[in-house]
């Protein structure tokens, strides 16, 4: 049974991969047409993950 850390835990871990993904997307592939805005919504993503971590054990 996944209690509520655990879900947090499997969250974090989600967002940071697709945030480097994004970052990864901007840096490589879209280098001349959106890399700022794919590094700032990667950066989001990380935000978001780190938010989720401080609530790790809050909840």
């Amino acid at each position: 049974m996944m209690n509520k850390n655990t879900v947090l835990s499997w969250a974090t871990l989600i967002m940071i991969i697709v945030g480097l993904g994004l970052i990864a997307l901007g840096l490589i592939k879209y280098r001349e047409v959106s890399a700022w805005g794919f590094g700032a919504v990667g950066g989001g993503f990380f935000a978001i993950a780190w938010v989720f971590n401080a609530l790790k054990g809050r909840v």
